[in-house]
């Protein structure tokens, strides 16, 4: 696909990997719309990168149906949607206090995997009645699992059943959206250097780092948003879930 002039939607594009991917395509031309729960996060990106920003609840139905005509409305269809917008709060099954509370549970599922199945729906849905472009496709999709989806830790349950879902689904649906010329692929990155490692102390990030085989370091988000781009500029990558880790194997805990 050509990216340039094409209307995008970045979820969760407020802070790391959505923000490097909302970065990244619009130095390719896109039209980036950039969804966040946190608005004032949006807004900053977006005004960065001359697009716009959209409140969303990604686990909301109402929300997203909104957040996406709005993105219609100000850029047209958009022919490429990266899921980003994710959570992972580590909790044990049983803990100090007894068994993990299910709304705990819940919502992790509900963000990272319903959120993700909502933003696909809709994107899709709008993707199927529009035209063809020129290369013959109608639309990319990403989505954003993880390693945990293979190798979940301790205390990650939730957060692995959440990205296991992610990456399940994104055969079927590429099989079932290949009559429209619509590609679907996730991404399964290893550890990466967003907001949530940032705040750790710098002794642990490169604790982290040293546990990657090769590079030994953390990812960089730039990294994931380059990858991004070439899924949507190969147009024969379809169906797949594509680890980026550094051949990170994680361990139980």
């Amino acid at each position: 696909m050509n990216i340039n002039g094409a209307a995008a939607i970045v979820s969760g594009g407020g802070s790391g990997l959505g923000r490097a991917t909302a970065e990244a395509l619009a130095a390719k031309g896109a039209k980036v719309a950039v969804f966040d729960i946190n608005q004032a996060a949006a807004e900053e990106v977006a005004r960065a990168l001359g697009g716009a920003a959209f409140k969303c609840d990604v686990a909301d139905a109402a929300s997203a149906e909104a957040a996406v005509a709005a993105a219609e409305a100000a850029h047209g269809p958009a022919r490429i949607l990266v899921n980003c917008a994710g959570i992972g709060t580590p909790k044990r099954v049983v803990g100090r206090d007894g068994a993990q509370p299910l709304a705990d549970f819940q919502r992790v599922i509900n963000v990272n995997l319903v959120g993700s199945f909502n933003l696909i729906r809709l994107v899709a849905a709008s993707l199927a009645r529009g035209e063809t472009l020129p290369d013959g496709e109608r639309g990319v999709i990403v989505s954003t699992a993880s390693v945990a989806a293979y190798e979940g830790q301790i205390g990650q349950a939730a957060y692995s059943a959440s990205k296991g879902g992610v990456m399940a689904m994104t055969l079927p649906i590429a099989r079932e959206l290949a009559q429209f010329n619509i590609r679907v692929n996730t991404i399964a990155p290893g550890i990466f250097l967003t907001p949530m490692l940032l705040g750790l102390p710098q002794e642990a990030q490169e604790s982290l780092g040293r546990s990657v085989p090769n590079p030994a370091r953390l990812g960089r988000p730039e990294e994931y948003a380059a990858l991004v781009i070439h899924i949507c500029e190969n147009a024969y990558l379809n169906g797949e879930t594509i680890r980026l880790d550094g051949a990170l194997r994680m361990a139980p805990r």
